[in-house]
């Protein structure tokens, strides 16, 4: 932990920071008090100036806590109008961090670090890692078998990406993977495959939306869900395209180029920066015990999905059963002692702090884009191009966006799905066809964002810097995007 924080001392420029935010703070309240109206639920394309804010901090700085906290505070300048900004903002991170999402995010992802570092301590994370290593034997065996182990994976992304990205980071160091193509592969198979799943996290959130919106009868959400996986175009290809560029029928383009290249040239594994989202950052301090065997990595996992399944699918049950297990489990192989479990307990979820963080200001920033308008706008302003035929792509297309730059994937479906049903039976557009479109934006936006929490929780089992790991793994998206754009075109036009 010290030598992250030396790190982002390195990196941390104090005087810029604070130019930055007394001109961000200034501009905003000039705009806000000459342009702006006084109904912040009615500022129309003015709520659209946050979100390009954020994008273009990021690409200048590449510092996404300082680019997520100052478009919120542009945000909320905009909301308060200028007035009890201090006030305004409290009170929205207050109601942020007490929500059910956020507390949910803390319990499932703080204690999946704790899983992680227990089964590492186990030695079960290294056998697995020494086993794998004599059947991918060769660069794209190890990548191969990295994304066929996330297909497997499948009961929810956060599971998926912490697990796979933890598991297979050793073996894909051996044949010299940069960490943003390891990044890559495992983000790939996490959220594109849960929205394929009918037995997934996801499955059940969105079914329970289908129902709260009225297409899908009462009880009846999982089936009217599966009716969407057939047009989820984005999820196939994401998920379709790895085999193909992992054994090279798609070559590598783009930044990922430049990164594969620092490695041939004997260059670090992960780009610089990395060391502070890396949850993995201090495991080689972990004593290991003179036997480790799979039994300790394979069995909680297993513990992990079939708990998740029997509590209908809900993770936190999963998580805390998983725990128990482990304890007992551990404790009676003689592994470690009921305070090292703790301890090792503790390291754990304060290698997900970073993270977080980063997920809270997401969360923090998609509020104030709520309060402002902005997804509402963007798909009203939308909805002037469209045409029975065109919906399915124009949603796509919009929401994609959207989703890009407030980065919450369920957040946003929440928002669009009361806006599009209507709309799609107001035009007569095939229901299934058009929800799929809003399933597909999230996941695509998501893929690419820099905060998003795919992005983040892959960053950080894979040991790779967050906005390496979304620049160098935005072609590959942008491809996916544009085979599922031109599906949902095709279709729209069929249907």
């Amino acid at each position: 932990m010290t030598d992250k924080l030396k790190a982002e001392a390195r990196n941390f420029k104090p005087l810029r920071s604070l130019i930055a935010v007394v001109v961000v703070i200034l501009a905003t309240y000039l705009i806000t008090k000459l342009f702006i109206p006084n109904d912040a639920s009615d500022l129309g394309a003015w709520s659209l100036i946050p979100a390009l804010f954020l994008v273009i901090y990021i690409f200048a700085t590449k510092r996404i806590l300082e680019s997520l906290t100052l478009a919120s505070i542009m945000g909320f300048i905009m909301v308060s109008d200028g007035s009890n900004l201090l006030k305004t903002f409290s009170d929205s991170l207050i109601g942020v961090m007490m929500s059910e999402d956020i507390a949910w995010l803390i319990v499932v992802c703080g204690l999946m670090g704790s899983i992680i570092s227990l089964i590492e301590r186990s030695g079960g994370a290294f056998a697995f890692g020494e086993w794998a290593a004599t059947k991918a034997k060769s660069r794209k065996s190890a990548l191969i078998w990295t994304w066929i182990l996330g297909v497997i994976i499948f009961i929810d992304d956060y599971l998926n990406s912490l697990t796979v990205g933890s598991c297979m980071t050793s073996l894909t160091d051996k044949h010299k993977v940069p960490r943003e193509m390891l990044s890559y592969v495992v983000s790939s198979t996490a959220a594109p495959l849960c929205v394929l799943i009918p037995i997934s996290t996801w499955a059940v959130f969105c079914g329970r939306l289908l129902e709260s919106n009225g297409w899908a009868p009462e009880g009846k959400g999982l089936i009217y869900f599966i009716y969407t996986i057939p047009f989820n175009f984005y999820g196939w290809a994401a998920a379709l395209l790895v085999p193909l560029i992992v054994i090279g029928l798609i070559p590598i383009f783009g930044p990922m180029k430049g990164a594969e290249k620092r490695v041939a040239e004997g260059g670090p594994l992960a780009p610089p920066g990395s060391e502070k989202i890396d949850i993995h950052g201090e495991g080689s301090e972990m004593e290991m015990p003179d036997h480790p065997k799979m039994m300790n990595l394979f069995l909680p996992i297993l513990v992990l999905i079939g708990s998740t399944i029997i509590f209908d699918v809900k993770m936190e049950m999963g998580v805390l059963c998983t725990l128990v297990f482990m304890f007992a489990f551990y404790l009676i192989q003689g592994l470690m002692s009921a305070m090292e479990f703790a301890d090792v307990c503790v390291k754990g979820l304060q290698s997900m702090i970073l993270p977080l963080m980063l997920m809270v200001l997401a969360f923090l920033f998609a509020e104030v884009n709520d309060q402002i308008g902005f997804t509402a706008y963007v798909i009203h302003s939308a909805a002037k191009l469209m045409t029975p035929a065109l919906m399915p792509f124009i949603i796509f297309m919009a929401l994609a966006v959207t989703e890009f730059i407030t980065g919450t994937n369920w957040g946003m479906y929440v928002i669009a799905l009361p806006i599009v049903i209507p709309l799609a039976t107001e035009l007569d557009v095939n229901m299934a066809l058009a929800v799929a479109a809003v399933l597909s934006a999230g996941v695509l936006g998501s893929h690419c964002c820099f905060y998003s929490d795919a992005t983040i929780l892959t960053s950080s089992a894979c040991g790779c810097d967050n906005f390496r790991h979304a620049f160098t793994q935005m072609p590959f998206g942008l491809l996916a995007g544009v085979i599922a754009a031109v599906g949902f075109l095709i279709c729209g036009f069929i249907f």
